[in-house]
């Protein structure tokens, strides 16, 4: 697992990237069940007659679920704390992964497409809320970038063992297969999770060194928010700190592209490159390995940075206008003859993607105090997934519309357009409500 070299005091113990381990595994486990269903898509839409629309509709059931019930996740685990919050997302996740496999037409997978966001809507409250616990701000960025690069892995492993699987065993046992894997995990976190002032195995110089962040109210947010965080008989007012419209408006634009790549490539790989079942899988390794890359290395760059001695928020706005830049050439797919081209610049934007979602949800942990940040991760969650619930309503129509037509490559490259642009609109979100505020007090 990767450390980062440098800090202000040495420990005896490194408990906390053990726990990071365990974070990566659930995201990984989280990520492998939401995406069995767009692999096995070709199949599936046979069986049961989908259209693209149709196909939209159930990934729009996923996201309004995931992300309606994100902030009541953030909640429940601020008040049950992560190791009983965590387990009981992932035990629902799995369940509603296995149960698909009863889904015997479109109204049984909306069934399970939504129990399945309703479980995965704790995964990232939990695992940013665990990071605050755990880690000091200066390795916040690169231990949300190493757990956040499971979502990656898990699109990785996806396509390398779910077609095996469907045509070995059927889709049914591939459901029922992959959604056990979370039950494995459960166990793990049980015997090996505690808050750090509780944990056995963490020593008094990396508690120190977890604790050692200073009260900084250039960090904490506003200075009315500021002053109610000292007064500790008020609750934090979340909507008092402009910092969380920054974080929700750049969930809200760049999360349903996320969503656009997790659930349609395979698809548009199919469609555009007439890939099967057998084919698929190299070139979505390629590019899932692209995102891992880019979220470990997103969390890492910002995380050099305040080493370096920059402002946190100064240097996640920086990497994440990179970031954002690195997404655009995605408009130039419409002017490539050939796949592997094609796969070369999804790749860049798979990566730059996870690297801007490492540093968006650094972002929220630098602005908020502990006790609330599951649910401003849930909030922002939330936005990301309104955004994420209509946009595949537009795709499937836009889809469906150019398939009529007899032109569906031009109906992708539209959505390839609009993916281009929309990391930079929210980063100008961003830099109104955040970054441009750090400036304004520096």
């Amino acid at each position: 697992m990767l450390r980062p070299t440098g800090g202000t005091l040495p420990t005896s113990s490194n408990y906390r990237w053990i726990i990071v381990a365990l974070l990566f595994f659930a995201t990984t486990i989280n990520y492998l069940d939401r995406q069995v269903m767009s692999l096995l898509k070709p199949v599936l839409e046979k069986e049961f007659n989908w259209s693209e629309t149709d196909y939209g509709d159930l990934v729009t059931v996923f996201t309004f679920f995931y992300g309606a019930t994100t902030l009541l996740a953030g909640y429940i685990i601020d008040r049950v704390g992560t190791k009983l919050g965590y387990i009981g997302a992932i035990l629902v996740w799995s369940l509603a992964a296995m149960g698909h496999a009863l889904a015997g037409g479109t109204a049984g997978f909306m069934v399970a497409r939504a129990m399945l966001g309703i479980g995965e809507a704790g995964n990232f409250p939990a695992s940013i809320k665990t990071v605050a616990e755990w880690f000091p701000q200066k390795e916040r960025a690169l231990a949300v970038g190493i757990f956040n690069s499971g979502a990656n892995i898990g699109a990785v492993v996806a396509p390398a063992i779910v077609p095996p699987l469907a045509l070995m065993l059927g889709w049914q046992m591939t459901f029922i297969l992959t959604g056990a894997l979370g039950f494995l995990w459960i166990v793990a976190w049980w015997f090996y999770y505690e808050v750090p002032a509780r944990h056995k195995r963490v020593s008094a110089a990396e508690l120190t060194y977890i604790t050692s962040d200073p009260v900084d109210a250039t960090i904490a947010g506003d200075a009315a928010a500021t002053d109610l965080l000292a007064d500790k008989t008020t609750r934090y007012p979340i909507f008092a700190n402009k910092a969380i419209w920054g974080f929700m408006s750049g969930k809200l634009l760049t999360d349903p592209i996320w969503w656009f790549f997790l659930f349609w490539l395979p698809s548009y790989l199919a469609n555009i490159y007439h890939l099967d079942l057998k084919k698929l899988g190299l070139p979505l390794i390629v590019i899932y390995l692209a995102a891992t890359i880019g979220s470990v290395g997103g969390g890492w760059l910002s995380s050099m940075l305040i080493r370096k001695g920059w402002h946190p928020t100064r240097a996640r706005q920086w990497a994440m206008a990179l970031f954002a830049i690195f997404v655009m050439p995605v408009m130039l797919i419409s002017q490539m003859s050939s796949m592997w081209p094609v796969i070369a610049i999804l790749s860049l934007a798979v990566a730059a993607h996870q690297a801007w979602s490492a540093n968006i949800f650094t972002v929220a942990a630098d602005q908020f105090p502990k006790q609330v940040i599951s649910r401003v991760v849930g909030l922002g969650t939330m936005a990301g997934t309104l955004g994420g619930a209509v946009f595949p309503l537009i795709v499937g129509r836009i889809l469906d519309h150019y398939k009529a037509l007899g032109s569906l490559s031009q109906g992708y490259y539209i959505i390839f357009y609009i993916a281009g642009l929309a990391y930079l609109a929210a980063w100008t979100m961003l830099y109104i409500f955040v970054f441009s505020r750090v400036k304004a007090r520096a």
